[in-house]
């Protein structure tokens, strides 16, 4: 007797993550990577959210397309601030929660994520050159393969 299986073919997106560490706001990081990069980050309509109702997390997001080489990148923010208020016998009180989109990698502010099929070589020069700005304090390549919460960079 012959026995068929048929095998999933589980696609994974094929991207390229870089690590940014700045102290610099998501708009301003952007403008200057467009002029050091020569890329024309924008930023989305929508932030990336994700959460329930009562506690979400709303990431903002950067993003360009490059027709020529067939790349799209995007620019995450790693963390979300929200302030808390309650009002307690007529006192406000407010507090603030801080969420990462990867908590495994708490330290990076940014990512840069870059879709297709990229040469290693070229994500290291792209690196070199953020790591020239002066508002950077440094930026790396990051395998995505260690990263328990990769999932939320699939968008």
């Amino acid at each position: 007797m012959q026995i068929h299986s048929l095998g999933l073919n589980i696609c994974e997106e094929e991207f390229s993550l870089i690590g940014i560490h700045t102290t610099l706001e998501d708009y301003k990081l952007a403008y200057v990577l467009n002029k050091k990069l020569a890329t024309r980050f924008c930023k989305n309509k929508e932030d990336l959210t994700f959460g329930k109702e009562n506690k979400q997390a709303s990431f903002s997001i950067f993003n360009y397309v490059n027709k020529t080489y067939d790349f799209e990148w995007f620019l995450i923010a790693n963390s979300s601030r929200k302030e808390n208020q309650t009002i307690s016998k007529e006192l406000l009180l407010s507090s603030e929660t801080k969420s990462y989109l990867i908590p495994e990698k708490k330290k990076v502010d940014f990512f840069i994520k870059i879709t297709g099929n990229i040469q290693y070589t070229y994500i290291v020069e792209t690196i070199q050159k953020i790591k020239a700005i002066d508002q950077v304090i440094t930026s790396y390549s990051i395998d995505k393969n260690t990263l328990k919460s990769k999932d939320f960079l699939i968008f």
